[in-house]
C-alpha cells in the first residue's frame, strides 16, 4: 500500500512540475513538443502511471 502511495505522490509531483513549467514558459511562445523539458516530464508521469499499474493492489 505505502509503495502505490509513493507512486502516486511521486506522478502528482511530476504533473505539478510539468504545470508549472508550461506557466512560466506560455509568455515566450512555448511549443510543448519541441521542448526537452515536457517531453522528460510527460515522459516520467507516464512511466510512474505504468509502474503504478503494473504494481498489484492485494499484498
Amino acid at each position: 500500500m505505502a509503495a502505490a502511495s509513493a507512486a502516486r505522490q511521486s506522478r502528482h509531483e511530476v504533473r505539478a512540475l510539468l504545470r508549472a513549467h508550461l506557466a512560466a514558459a506560455s509568455r515566450f511562445g512555448h511549443i510543448t513538443q519541441r521542448c526537452s523539458v515536457c517531453h522528460r516530464l510527460l515522459r516520467l508521469a507516464m512511466e510512474l502511471e505504468q509502474t503504478e499499474d503494473e504494481s498489484p493492489t492485494s499484498p
